[in-house]
């Protein structure tokens, strides 16, 4: 019934709504990736990155944690874009709130590029430092 509230008589149901709701999805990472050079940047990394952890990762645990962090960073970025897009929509001018709130997006996309970096390391590096 939430959709119901929210969405009227386009809540995603059945064979059509999901179909409007993968439509919608595609319409926004096209978005993302036209303004966003954040975005754009980090897209870049995981199709350089997404092959490497398909290859060095041994078995579906490791390459799933590999890939998943990768993905984990693209998603926490269309999130911190999206709070940044609401915020400029109420004004360019500063408020302390919303300045908050733009560094808080910030930092869980730093936080998830440090999981990259562990996850990676954790997995990769003791093969690296056994050689």
């Amino acid at each position: 019934m939430a959709d119901a509230e929210h969405f009227g008589s386009i809540a995603p149901r059945g064979p059509r709504g999901m179909w409007r709701a993968l439509r919608w999805s595609v319409q926004g990472l096209r978005v993302a990736w036209q303004v966003e050079s954040s975005f754009r940047l980090e897209v870049y990394l995981f199709v350089v990155l997404a092959p490497l952890a398909l290859w060095l990762g041994r078995g579906g645990v490791e390459k799933a944690l590999l890939l998943g962090s990768l993905l984990l960073v693209l998603a926490a970025e269309l999130l911190n874009s999206a709070v940044e897009a609401v915020i400029e929509r109420y004004g360019a001018e500063h408020h302390e709130l919303a300045g908050r709130a733009k560094d808080m997006g910030s930092a869980a996309v730093f936080v998830l590029m440090l999981n990259v970096i562990l996850t990676w390391a954790l997995i990769l590096g003791p093969r690296l430092l056994a050689r």
